[in-house]
């Protein structure tokens, strides 16, 4: 990573770009809604029916149950479609929000949204990024380039703290 790229990325402390968009069902979730109340794991992941995107959704799905027991919601956001994040979510069993970043306005504000150049084409995608979120609206927590594999027990274990801090 550069020091141009550093310069762009959200970090511990900072406040988390508020933001409204539509879940698979077409609820539309703002995050200022979820303030003074919950916790927030905000995920940027590629695409849905991935094998990274799968993976992960999944192992976020299996501790809905856990993060919840530390007053925490997960919300997964990506570049697709609101009736792709229902079919996704219907055929893995996924127990949380997928939200629509269609035209990538939020992953970008978060800059998750990055371009690279392959075969002479510029292209979008999101790098895959998590932010901890605090019951205040402030970042405790950002990664970017998250490997899916094993991440949501990591997050977890970082809530569990958060929680701990708090009392």
């Amino acid at each position: 990573m550069n020091r141009l790229e550093a310069v762009y990325m959200l970090s511990s402390g900072d406040n988390a770009p508020d933001f409204a968009l539509p879940a698979a069902n077409m609820d539309l979730i703002q995050l200022a809604d979820y303030r003074g109340r919950h916790n927030v794991v905000l995920y940027f992941f590629n695409k849905d029916h991935t094998p990274g995107g799968i993976a992960e959704a999944v192992e976020f799905s299996e501790r809905v149950d856990s993060f919840a027991e530390h007053n925490t919601v997960i919300l997964g956001v990506s570049l697709d479609e609101c009736l792709a994040h229902e079919l996704f979510r219907e055929e893995e069993g996924i127990e949380f929000e997928l939200l629509s970043d269609t035209e990538g306005e939020v992953s970008r504000r978060y800059h998750a949204l990055k371009k690279w150049e392959a075969h002479g084409m510029v292209r979008y995608g999101i790098d895959r990024s998590t932010f901890v979120i605090d019951k205040d609206g402030l970042i405790r927590h950002a990664f970017y380039h998250v490997m899916p594999k094993g991440h949501a027990a990591e997050i977890l274990s970082l809530v569990q703290s958060l929680g701990a801090a708090e009392d």
